[in-house]
């Protein structure tokens, strides 16, 4: 990246290629990323302090390690930084799965609102969703016909919850749902942080024809505090070409589809 990277990009910009950096290679200097970016050891230290205050890394000694606890839930924005070449890939292999006039379900996530983004091109489509961010953008974006659940905003993370949410979702028969996850492990199956969103993704399931769970290549073989499905429920699972083929075996011999996105 260092020789193509304008050194005049937005801060904002940076950062997110830091992170991304970061989590790919688990670690960097602070020379190592100037050399990435073009900037200097300056900027690269304010950066890396930015990004430790959004809990994004952890800073070492003259760098920045990632940061993965299995338990820690980031918030929407915190979220909207990470993998996000690997989301907009996941998210463009996620067309073949709809077709014009579908009912899809839509989980609330980062991964799921890059979905969203790319449904104008489809024509009569219903979209149920319990997230804000993709009922807002969808609103003012396309043409598709939005059922937003009723009940509580989860402060922070823009989506809503609560037995309203349940009602509202549990009579709605859909044709796919893509399903976000914290955690995903052979043994302990498709984890998420709350209790109360576990509920939310299995009564979205439960009136699906089909489940298609996607998730970056990050989510393999983490485990987060509560379980929602098992992993031979999903019908497909698209994650991208960052995966460990070991894990990605794994994941194939419980007879789901696996379906890499291709991430430069």
């Amino acid at each position: 990246m260092s020789n193509t990277t304008d050194s005049n990009m937005f801060a904002g910009e940076r950062r997110r290629f830091i992170v991304d950096y970061v989590n790919k290679h688990s670690k960097a200097s602070v020379s190592e990323l100037c050399e990435q970016f073009g900037v200097s050891s300056a900027t690269i230290r304010n950066d890396l302090n930015e990004l430790k205050e959004l809990g994004l890394l952890e800073r070492t000694h003259g760098g920045a390690m990632t940061t993965n606890s299995v338990q820690f839930e980031m918030t929407s924005s915190q979220k909207m930084v990470k993998f996000q070449q690997e989301k907009k890939a996941i998210a463009e292999r996620a067309l073949a799965y709809i077709h014009d006039g579908d009912s899809i379900g839509l989980d609330a996530g980062t991964t799921t609102f890059e979905i969203a983004k790319l449904l104008r091109k489809f024509n009569e489509l219903t979209v149920v969703t319990y997230d804000l961010n993709i009922a807002n953008y969808l609103d003012h974006n396309t043409s598709v016909r939005i059922i937003i659940s009723g009940g509580e905003v989860r402060k922070n993370f823009h989506y809503i919850t609560g037995d309203a949410a349940y009602n509202t979702i549990k009579n709605l028969n859909l044709d796919v749902v893509f399903l976000a996850a914290n955690g995903i492990s052979i043994e302990k199956g498709i984890t998420t942080p709350h209790m109360d969103t576990a509920l939310l993704k299995r009564t979205m399931m439960g009136n699906a024809k089909n489940l298609i769970l996607t998730a970056d290549h990050s989510k393999i073989d983490n485990i987060s505090f509560t379980k929602f499905a098992d992993l031979e429920q999903m019908d497909v699972f698209i994650s991208d070409n960052g995966a460990d083929m070991t894990a990605i075996n794994k994941i194939r011999v419980k007879n789901i589809k696996v379906d890499l996105a291709e991430c430069k």
